[in-house]
């Protein structure tokens, strides 16, 4: 009986399975792929003057997040009233 490629998301899990098996014992399960199976974000840069970019510190830093993940959620926040027409 033939050993099945898991179907699974969990990269440990499939980690230990190729560990275990050869890829060319399962060319016949396997298809082309042609859209991206991961996207990986865009980084974007934002020049902030030294004041402006203590002030997100603080901000950030009171909301116990980093400045990345404020602004982040202040981008988000705009984009989404821009879909609903504000």
């Amino acid at each position: 009986m033939k050993t099945k490629i898991p179907q699974t998301d969990s990269i440990q899990e499939l980690a230990r399975f190729w560990d275990t098996h050869d890829l060319t014992d399962f060319e016949d399960d396997l298809e082309e792929v042609i859209e991206p199976v991961f996207e990986r974000p865009e980084p974007v840069k934002v020049q902030l003057q030294i004041n402006e970019a203590k002030k997100l510190e603080e901000i950030a830093h009171s909301k116990g997040v980093t400045r990345e993940e404020l602004v982040r959620k202040w981008v988000l926040e705009k984009l989404s009233r821009r879909k609903r027409g504000a």
